[in-house]
This record gives structure tokens, C-alpha cells and sequence, in this order.
């Protein structure tokens, strides 16, 4: 772990030194005050050699050397300051980039397993943390360190005795800190699983504000927000709890050194081991060795938020990433011939979703999966683009296992038109262009005709730069339906999915849509899985799936004189 975080310092490693040459600095220009004080209290102060002008000028002198140095420091505070919380929200955006790009990479199972709400608090929160520590674990360690050791010596030259009683107070220290590190570490790592709980709470709660105004069940969504905050409350507490009894316990000991300075160093002078001048001097330095000390200290926290931050990160990023067979080949064009051959599937959580499902699908034909819910017929669907990979057997189109075909191959030939349309907070226009990137204008207006939605966008007063709210949420679900065919339309792809395509939509709206699915099946192979047996009865041959299996299959007279499923599910719609 420690290794992956130092890598995202390289990309700005001569900023980073000069960071921490700009805090080598700060921590010897710290040292000037008491070397000048002891300066001017042993040698200048009692020096009957020098006359009193001439001490008030070396006074002087060493006063405006100090301010100097002050002038100096605060420069390089400046630099280290700004340069520093720089470089961490540099390596905080390298880390949300490499973040976001892992998302892009990882299958349909990550997302069905881990909730959008947690994935955002790993990617902002966490990472906030990990951006502070990044800047200022170097700089603490490395001022605060140098400066303890630079002031350790100099103490020693003062009194090496008196300096070696102050430091026995140290080891208590650091067992208290090696002692409370873990217990910090773990609760403060149970905060960061709540705060993601919280967030993805809100995240759900916000998202489905309307179903919740329509059902007036705001209060049951507050009593479900308020387990996650009171949650959020217990594991804060227990960190806090936690973070109390090291803070207490470690304040202590540095308070015992004041206890040490007064009795040892004042039994010192009384025993002339040690001159007036050298203990006050002490009594000043001293503090150059407490202050950073208490730093670190103090760091302990900061560290303990930015490691569970980071090792959230790193959870995301070790997750195993959807994977493209090595010797996989692009094929531009795809005819449309499917094959499942002896097929079997089941997700982590629910077993035997098919099983040895066998069937072909020759070029340009139109089939529908129809059956109850839960019989695996959008499982079909999901595993023709290689979303899931299959328990058992194979999937071919045109003669090529889907494995050995790359996902921009494969998935740039495959169309998809589900119920439920997802639409990005954008443009009109920015939506369409999913199909096609580089599509010109002409070619979005023409898919636009055919999916018949084009003489509404121009209707708007901002015509395809029409904002349309996030997830569409301006547009009706007939609107948003046609914004998604005309999507295809424009991706113009060999293999075509309409799933459910229809189903939410009003008898009025569908008539409409059917018209564009139909003109959006010409001369595509088209899977269709519909509930409403009236929207596929043209179809070349229907699938009757359940549980798991193809238990019939044929054209819509066939199946109607077998007597079997369909012709039950078809007397049940209609009422016959």
C-alpha cells in the first residue's frame, strides 16, 4: 500500500522537493531564536568586555538578524503552504481519474453488489483525506522530525544530562501511541463505512424524491435516513471515544515535561550544574523540541483518516476488472447470426438463472422472449454483449465466441432499447451523440426523423440544445423512449435488444414508439422480450423462457395450436 501511495508523488517530484527543501528551511531558520537567545544571555549580557552601547547594538543586530530569518521563514510558509495542498490536490485528482477509470472497467457484478451512494463517498470523501495527508504527512514528518532532532542536539550541547531526563519522557510516548494506533485505526475506519451508508441513502432518497411525494412516504424515508445517521452518530462516538483516551493520555505526558524542567533544572542551578542563563535558555528551547513533538502527535489522527481513506481506494481499485480475452479481434462489422450452445448462467446470489439453454438466431430475423418475470429472459439479453460471462458453454455470433471478440467489437454491434431510459444530465443533442460521437448534424436530425421525435426538439424554444434535466426528468417516457431509439438509430448497429421497450408506456404512446421500433428493426437481427403479447406477434419465432429454460418455441400460430405456456399467457392477456 505504502509503495502504491508513494507513486503518485512522481509525476511531481521536483515540486516535492522543493517542498521539502522549503521545510528543511523552516525547521533550521526555528532554530534561531534559541541559539540567538542563548547567544545574547551567555555572552553578551554578562560580557563585562563590552561596553553597554556596544551590547544594545549587538542586541540590535541579533534582533534584526531574527526578523530576517521570521521574513524568511514565513516566505518559505507561503510556498510550502500553497505549493504543498498543490500537489495533494493534484495526486487527489490523479487518484479520482485513476478511480474513475477503474468504474469504466469493471463488469455488471461490481455495480450489482456495491450501491452508486458508497462508490461517491470512496471517490470524494475518502479521497479529500487522502489529498490532506498527502500534503501534510511529508511536511510533518519531515519539519517535525528534523526539528526534534536538530533541537535535541542543541539541547544536549546546553546540558546533556537535563537532556536526557527530558527525553525519558519520550518512550511513554510512543507506547501510547503504538497501543491506541489500531483501536483509532478500526474505528475510525467503521466512520468511513457510514458516512458511505449515509450517502447512499441520500443518493437513493434524493433520486426517488417523486416516488416518495407520490406515495406520501417522506416520513419513512426520513426513519430510514435517520438509522443510517444515528449510525453515523455510534461509530463517530466510538472514534471519538477513541481519539479522547489517546489525546488525554499523550497531552499528559507532554505536560510531564514541563514538571521535569521545573524540579530537575531548578535542582541544577541550586547545585551549580547548570548557569541562570543556560536554564532559561532551556526553558526556551524546550519548546522547539515539545512543539513538533505534540505535531506528530497530533498527525496521528490526520494519518489514520488519510490510510482508511486510501485503503477504501485501494479496494476499488484491486476489484477484478472486466477482462478482454488476450488474442481478442476487432471485427468492424458483424452480420447478426447468434448461437447459444448449451448455455448456463447464475448470478453470486441467485442459482440456476438458465440452464443448458440451446438456440440459433439466423441474420436479420426478429425474436421474442416472452414468460413470467424471473425466467431469464433479460439474463439473454445481458449475456449476448458479454456483460456476465456464462457458467457453462458458449455464445457465438457469426461463428466467433463472444469471449474472443473485443467488448468495442462486440458491443459497438449491439443496440440496446430497455424500459427503463437512461438519459444524462445534458443537452439533447449531448444524448443522441452517445450513438455516435463524431455524428454530424445531418445524421442526428435524419435519426431523429426516423425515431419520429425530431419536429418536437424543434419545437422547443432551444431546439437540440434543450437542457434536459437530470435523468431526462423534463421529458415525458415517450420522449425519453424516442431520445433512446434515435440513440440507435444513429449507432446503426447489426444486433438490436428491446427490453421491455414498451412496457411503461401508455396504449397511445406505444402505437407510436412500436412505429419506430419496427422501422429501427429493418434489416437488423432484433431480439425483443415483451410482456404484451399483441407487440410480437409478427415476430419470425418466439421463445417461451422459464425458470432457466426454452421450454417452447415457434411462430405465434404454432405456438397458439401446441396448447402449451404460451397459448395460457396468451388467453390470460386477452381474456379468452
Amino acid at each position: 500500500m505504502f509503495k502504491k501511495f508513494i507513486s503518485y508523488y512522481k509525476p511531481y517530484k521536483g515540486m516535492f522537493i522543493l517542498d521539502m527543501l522549503a521545510s528543511l528551511l523552516i525547521s533550521i531558520i526555528g532554530m534561531g531564536y534559541p541559539i540567538l537567545t542563548n547567544t545574547v544571555l551567555n555572552k553578551i549580557v554578562p560580557n563585562e568586555d563590552f561596553v553597554l552601547d556596544e551590547k544594545l547594538k549587538f542586541i540590535i543586530i541579533f534582533g534584526l538578524c531574527l526578523l530576517a530569518c521570521y521574513i524568511i521563514r514565513m516566505l518559505l510558509r507561503y510556498f510550502v503552504q500553497f505549493y504543498g495542498h498543490v500537489i495533494g490536490v493534484k495526486m487527489q485528482a490523479d487518484m479520482r481519474r485513476d478511480m474513475f477509470t477503474k468504474l469504466q472497467k469493471l463488469p455488471f457484478s461490481y455495480y450489482d453488489e456495491h450501491e452508486t451512494g458508497k462508490i461517491m463517498s470512496r471517490m470524494t470523501n475518502d479521497l479529500m483525506e487522502v489529498s490532506e495527508l498527502a500534503h501534510h504527512g511529508p511536511e510533518n514528518l519531515f519539519i517535525c522530525g528534523i526539528t526534534v532532532i536538530l533541537s535535541f542536539a542543541y539541547l544536549l550541547s546546553i546540558n546533556w544530562i537535563f537532556t536526557l531526563v527530558i527525553f525519558a519522557c519520550v518512550p511513554f510516548l510512543v507506547i501510547i501511541t503504538l497501543a491506541m494506533r489500531k483501536k483509532m485505526n478500526k474505528a475510525f475506519l467503521e466512520t468511513r463505512k457510514s458516512v458511505a451508508q449515509i450517502n447512499a441513502s441520500l443518493e437513493s432518497s434524493i433520486t426517488g424524491i417523486r416516488v416518495t411525494k407520490a406515495f406520501t412516504n417522506e416520513q419513512k424515508e426520513l426513519e430510514k435516513f435517520e438509522v443510517g445517521n444515528e449510525n453515523y452518530v455510534k461509530s463517530r462516538s466510538v472514534a471519538y471515544k477513541s481519539m479522547g483516551q489517546f489525546f488525554s493520555s499523550t497531552t499528559f505526558i507532554t505536560d510531564l515535561f514541563n514538571v521535569v524542567i521545573l524540579v530537575v533544572g531548578g535542582i541544577l542551578v541550586i547545585f551549580n550544574e547548570m548557569e541562570m542563563a543556560s536554564y532559561v535558555t532551556f526553558v526556551v528551547s524546550i519548546n522547539l523540541f515539545i512543539t513538533p513533538l505534540t505535531t506528530l502527535i497530533n498527525f496521528v489522527e490526520q494519518y489514520q483518516n488519510g490510510v482508511t481513506g486510501f485503503k477504501r481506494f485501494l479496494e476499488i481499485m484491486d476489484a477484478t476488472e472486466e477482462v478482454e480475452d488476450k488474442d481478442a479481434i476487432y471485427v468492424e462489422k458483424l452480420r447478426g447470426n447468434i448461437e447459444f450452445k448449451n448455455v448456463s448462467f447464475e448470478y453470486e446470489t441467485t442459482k440456476g438463472v438458465l440452464n443448458d439453454v440451446s438456440f440459433k438466431i439466423a441474420e436479420g430475423k426478429t425474436v421474442a422472449l416472452v414468460g413470467p418475470s424471473g425466467g431469464g429472459k433479460t439474463t439473454i439479453c445481458h449475456l449476448i454483449p458479454n456483460f456476465y460471462k456464462v457458467s457453462a458453454g458458449n455464445i457465438y455470433i457469426d461463428g466467433y465466441d463472444i469471449n474472443k471478440l473485443s467488448f468495442r467489437s462486440l458491443r459497438g454491434n449491439i443496440g440496446i432499447v430497455q424500459q427503463d431510459v437512461f438519459l444524462f444530465n445534458g443537452s439533447i443533442k449531448e444524448n443522441i451523440l452517445y450513438g455516435k460521437e463524431n455524428a454530424t448534424d445531418e445524421e442526428i436530425f435524419e435519426a431523429c426523423k426516423r425515431a419520429n421525435i425530431h419536429d418536437y426538439i424543434l419545437s422547443l424554444e432551444n431546439g437540440y440544445d434543450t437542457q434536459i434535466g437530470e435523468r431526462g426528468v423534463k421529458l415525458s417516457g415517450g420522449q425519453k423512449q424516442r431520445l433512446s431509439i434515435a440513440r440507435v438509430f444513429l449507432k446503426n448497429p447489426s444486433i438490436l435488444i428491446l427490453d421491455e421497450a414498451t412496457s411503461a408506456l401508455d396504449n397511445a404512446t406505444e402505437v407510436l414508439i412500436q412505429k419506430s421500433l419496427d422501422e429501427l428493426s429493418k434489416g437488423r437481427t432484433t431480439i425483443v422480450v415483451a410482456h404484451r403479447l399483441s407487440t410480437i406477434k409478427n415476430a419470425d419465432i418466439i421463445f417461451v423462457v422459464e425458470n432457466g429454460k426454452i421450454c417452447e418455441s415457434g411462430n405465434h400460430e404454432q405456438l397458439l395450436k401446441l396448447n402449451g405456456r404460451y397459448k395460457l399467457l396468451y388467453d390470460a392477456q386477452f381474456n379468452r
